[in-house]
């Protein structure tokens, strides 16, 4: 009984939220974090809980969906989890090459016209991983519904630094202007394509730190962040909800300083103006011929002529 009080409960919760988001963002990055700590608590291997994860990914792609969100990038592998003994990595890098073949032969990621594309250090990585990335991305070149970016060996800071160095050994031999330095021609040296401005950050298992994440694309866009509780085996539809409905709330705040900024410029830009033009005004009185004087301080103080001094 209490079990489906519950149940019932999340059904009513998940269609308020639902009801409660009008725009979503265009593109979500989510920092999938727990795997190992759920594992642990339930006496398992790390690769079981990265194997429960991989389950959670599917549900989003869904979820994203049945929202109309355009792109979602995931962490899957940072540049830093190389550094984890051999025995954790080898099932991992199993995980990810026999993932990405999946997605790519399925049928729905075809119907729904998922692109996948990888983001990272990808030739780190062993071959049947990289061999798994060619073969996704080439399987699902054509499709151009939604946008699924997997960031693996990624590090935000090896991308800008590499972006860096690209950027000044052109211009050190003169194959790059530096005043054509601009934020495309950063973009275009990124590792390898390039992704959309990220619009909301997600982070589960509790910790609240972005962890090196996609510095360029959501800083740069001051990216709405969501951190929450739940490992990433145990996140639910609501929990995602939840994390589309900060930022939304955080735009419409957004909306409204811009407005309350604007209103103020313009009516401070208004004061300067109407005072300057009077002030012109009185300089010209004494030159206008005949009631043009007149005339003019009443149109700009918006009195009749016959009653302007």
């Amino acid at each position: 009984m209490l079990d489906r009080c519950r149940s019932w409960f999340e059904s009513a919760y998940e269609r308020l939220l639902r009801r409660e988001i009008g725009s979503p963002p265009t593109h979500v990055a989510i920092i999938q974090d727990g795997n190992r700590r759920y594992a642990r608590e339930r006496g398992e291997a790390a690769p079981e809980g990265h194997r429960a994860g991989a389950s959670t990914t599917e549900r989003v792609l869904e979820w994203c969906g049945d929202l109309g969100i355009e792109e979602l990038t995931l962490y899957a592998f940072s540049t830093e989890n190389f550094d984890r003994p051999d025995e954790e990595l080898e099932p991992l890098f199993d995980l990810l090459a026999e993932k990405l073949r999946e997605f790519a032969d399925s049928d729905r990621v075809h119907e729904e016209g998922v692109r996948i594309h990888a983001i990272g250090d990808v030739d780190r990585l062993p071959d049947r991983v990289r061999e798994a990335v060619r073969y996704a991305e080439t399987r699902t070149a054509a499709n151009d519904g939604f946008r699924l970016n997997v960031a693996i060996a990624y590090g935000g800071r090896n991308e800008l630094l590499r972006a860096a160095r690209d950027v000044a050994a052109d211009v050190a031999t003169g194959a790059l202007d530096p005043d054509d330095v601009d934020v495309t021609e950063v973009e275009s040296r990124l590792y390898r394509e390039p992704v959309r401005d990220v619009d909301l950050i997600v982070r589960t298992g509790g910790d609240e730190r972005t962890s090196n994440f996609l510095p360029w694309h959501a800083n740069g866009n001051e990216a709405a962040v969501y951190f929450c509780a739940p490992y990433w085996p145990e996140f639910s539809r609501v929990d995602f909800l939840r994390a589309v409905r900060t930022y939304e709330s955080r735009e419409e705040s957004w909306q409204r300083t811009r407005t309350d900024r604007a209103t103020a410029l313009v009516r401070a830009v208004a004061e300067i103006e109407v005072a300057e033009a009077r002030s012109v005004a009185r300089r010209l009185r004494d030159h206008l011929p005949g009631g043009a004087a007149s005339d003019l301080t009443a149109e700009l103080s918006g009195t009749d002529p016959e009653s302007a001094d």
